[in-house]
Parts: structure tokens; C-alpha cells; sequence
């Protein structure tokens, strides 16, 4: 097969196609990045070039080798306690604001978005077991979405080297995690405590089902995207959200600059932004 290359028009094609599909935007700055798996991929599915290969990637109807491109393209690294101060936030303040309020027996439902390999999702069922008396009386559902198919199977199998949970204390790691070649396993029990789901932000058909959630982790994914994509996601966690429901977002992120839907509210641990109770 003759080398394969990626011209400046190509890139901007398959960038503008991939930003409609996903709300991701790639800049300049990658196209090294995007350049290498796109060949990848092209020499994966037996195109000839670069245009055989979109006009596949466009009209096929399963959709499955957008997801393999998505799988693909998608950063996924992170590792337990990351930006442990909002888990201390969920414990001492979020979630007694929100049990102040709930007048029924429903369960406080999370969710974690994106979900890269579970260390997140897994972190906040720790920080409940560890740190919240509440969780005794308390029924909790713990949704943790991603994008990208291969990193959810990833997050289910609960598998994390050394370096993923470097920041646990030994005690938690002792306690919730066996020992394995090359790493560790998560135990049964907190596996099985959370939904993990395949979510595209951009796709309402996708998050439309997302209802009646009381808070929601979507921490450096809102970097990737521009401000019409981030405008777009902050509509769908406001819809998804209980009135008076929370959003976490990472440290680099202010929903002040991307919507007006949310108020800020400051605890002491941390900044986050709430849904008005008046809103449905």
C-alpha cells in the first residue's frame, strides 16, 4: 500500500465533521495527533486514501467505525482522589444541602461524566463508604458516562496500576482493592455499585434519558470543547439536574464564563454551580 497522508484540507474536513459529531475541536497544534490515528484507521479498515476512508466513515450506517475513531481520538487518563477537595465538598456540604430539601425517599442520584476508566465514579462510592454518615440512611445511584466504548469496558473491569491510585491512602487501598500482576483489582462490591453507560454529550437521543440527577461530576472535559459545545453541555446538566441539583467541574473550568443558567455557591471546600430552586 503507497504512504498515506493526511493533506490541509483533509484535516479540515474531518475536523469540522468530528466537531458536529462529538463537539470536540481539534486545533492545529494536533494535527500530529489526529493525522497519525486517522492513518491508523484508514489502514485498519482497508481505505485506499484519505477520501474512501470519510465518505465510509460519513455514510455507514451502523456507526461503528465513528466509535472506533472516537475510541480513538478521546484522552482518557486520570486516577483516584484526583481534585479530592470536591469529594470533601459532596460529603461535609453538597449532599446535607440536598438532604435538607428532599421531602421523599427517592435515591440521591450522581453523575459522573466522563466516566475515562472509573476512577472517578469509583472515588466518590469511596469518599460515601469513608466519609458520609448519611450514606446509612440514605439510597445512592451512581451513573458515570463516557463517550468512548473501550474505556467504559476499561472502568467496568475496575484493573488500576500503581500510579492510578498513588493518592489513596494505604488503608482505603488495603480495603478496597486485592493485589494483581502489575497492579490492582477493585473488589466486587464497589464495581458493582456504579452504572456505567455510553453517553454523547452532543447527541440529545443520547441525554435525553438523563433525568433527576442531584449532582454531577464533569470535571476537564468542558476544555475540549468550544463555547457553543460548552453552552450545549450546560443546557443538558441543567435539564438533567433536580432543582437546587449541583455541578462540579474541574479547576481550569468556570461555568460563569460559558452560562447564566447556574448560581455560583461557595462552600468552604469548594466552588460550585447550582440549579435555581424555582427551575424544573
Amino acid at each position: 500500500m503507497a504512504q498515506i497522508t493526511i493533506s490541509e484540507e483533509d484535516f479540515r474536513k474531518f475536523r469540522e465533521f468530528f466537531y458536529r459529531k462529538t463537539g470536540i475541536q481539534f486545533e492545529e497544534t494536533k494535527r500530529y495527533f489526529v493525522d497519525k490515528r486517522l492513518v491508523e484507521r484508514i489502514e485498519a479498515t482497508h481505505s485506499e486514501n484519505f477520501r474512501n476512508y470519510f465518505m465510509m466513515l460519513r455514510f455507514e450506517a451502523s456507526g461503528l467505525e465513528l466509535q472506533a475513531l472516537v475510541n480513538l481520538m478521546t484522552v482518557n487518563e486520570t486516577y483516584f482522589f484526583r481534585e479530592e477537595y470536591q469529594f470533601k465538598c459532596l460529603v461535609d456540604s453538597m449532599l446535607n444541602d440536598i438532604t435538607r430539601r428532599k421531602k421523599d425517599n427517592t435515591p440521591i442520584r450522581i453523575w459522573s461524566i466522563p466516566s475515562s476508566s472509573g476512577e472517578e465514579a469509583y472515588s466518590i462510592v469511596i469518599y460515601l463508604l469513608e466519609y458520609w454518615p448519611g450514606i446509612e440512611k440514605w439510597d445512592v445511584e451512581i451513573i458515570s458516562s463516557d463517550i468512548d466504548t473501550d474505556i467504559i469496558a476499561r472502568a467496568r473491569r475496575g484493573q488500576y496500576t500503581p500510579r492510578s491510585v498513588q493518592h489513596l491512602p494505604s488503608a482505603l487501598l488495603k480495603k478496597y482493592f486485592q493485589p494483581q500482576a502489575g497492579g490492582y483489582q477493585l473488589i466486587d462490591d464497589l464495581r458493582e455499585a456504579v452504572e456505567f453507560t455510553r453517553v454523547n454529550l452532543m447527541e440529545p437521543a443520547d441525554v435525553r434519558a438523563y433525568r433527576k440527577f442531584d449532582v454531577i461530576f464533569c470535571r476537564n472535559l468542558l476544555i475540549y470543547f468550544d463555547d457553543l459545545s460548552r453552552r450545549q453541555a450546560a443546557e443538558t446538566f441543567f435539564d438533567a439536574l433536580n432543582p437546587g441539583g449541583f455541578v462540579c467541574l474541574g479547576h481550569s473550568e468556570s461555568m460563569s464564563r460559558i452560562s447564566s443558567l447556574f448560581r455560583v455557591r461557595k462552600f468552604p471546600e469548594a466552588i460550585v454551580y447550582q440549579k435555581p430552586l424555582g427551575d424544573k
